[in-house]
């Protein structure tokens, strides 16, 4: 269970986060949802086809990216969250961003949770601003930044790391009174091919953790790369690949085509 402004969501059965770039860049839907005509309708959409989660961003992290001005970024989320929270009071909204700054006055407009790609590492306040706004934070292992992450990455024991990683930072947010935490191993996020592989085979054990897990799949290069094929083409094994990751644990599946996502979880659910 998540405390989410004071009310409980229930993670026992496994929901969507739907994915809401706000931004021109980003590597599958850049530039799509610019308006608040487009956001509204592309969350109007998410809705109906059953989201739990709307995760807003403003800055694209992908491989070799760099990042718009706070300023530019905050003027994109705050347009996304207050359109959002007015057209549909109540609705889940997650922040997606390093920026502890950001994270503030996404929460002032409507946001509920934090979706940190850096782990703290990229802002030193942000497991402070956490515990300050009472925020559940989404917790993401990344080795690097966006600029260099897949420069060659390298580790001894890829799923080790990462197990180790969470735990530290684990503590780290209990001592600063966070409870509500969801872990994220970050695929795609500093890793090879065979790194996503190992870690999405390995899913359990980080699962084992405790926390509940998020995976963010949805046509990552990892499926393309390995069908050989385009990342518009990537839906079939996005979803082969969630499926897999919700047998192995995981309670938040992050996508972009939520319909497909809720399907897969339905129908594990007779099993």
């Amino acid at each position: 269970m998540l405390n989410i402004r004071g009310e409980l969501f229930s993670l026992e059965k496994p929901v969507v986060m739907a994915i809401l770039n706000v931004t021109p860049n980003s590597f599958f839907d850049g530039g799509k949802y610019l308006s608040e005509h487009e956001i509204l309708t592309q969350t109007q959409k998410f809705l109906e086809e059953g989201a739990s989660i709307i995760d807003v961003g403003g800055c694209s992290t992908k491989p070799g990216s760099l990042p718009p001005d706070i300023s530019e970024e905050i003027n994109r989320i705050k347009l996304a969250i207050n359109a959002i929270s007015k057209e549909f009071p109540g609705v889940i909204i997650s922040i997606d961003t390093y920026r502890s700054e950001v994270a503030k006055v996404a929460n002032d407009f409507g946001a509920s949770i934090i979706n940190d790609i850096s782990g703290g590492n990229m802002d030193t306040k942000m497991f402070e601003t956490a515990s300050l706004l009472k925020m559940p934070y989404i917790l993401m292992h990344i080795k690097g930044s966006p600029v260099d992450m897949q420069i060659q990455p390298v580790y001894e024991n890829c799923t080790a790391e990462v197990v180790y990683y969470f735990s530290e930072k684990v503590s780290k947010l209990k001592e600063l009174g966070v409870k509500d935490i969801i872990i994220d191993p970050g695929f795609g996020f500093g890793k090879t091919l065979e790194h996503n592989f190992e870690l999405l085979q390995n899913l359990d054990f980080i699962a084992a953790l405790g926390y509940p897990v998020l995976v963010g799949l949805s046509r990552k290069s990892m499926i393309s790369k390995a069908l050989n094929i385009k990342t518009e083409d990537s839906l079939n094994g996005t979803t082969v690949i969630n499926t897999i990751a919700l047998q192995k644990g995981a309670k938040i599946i992050r996508v972009h085509d939520v319909w497909a996502a809720k399907q897969a979880i339905e129908l594990l659910g007779r099993l």
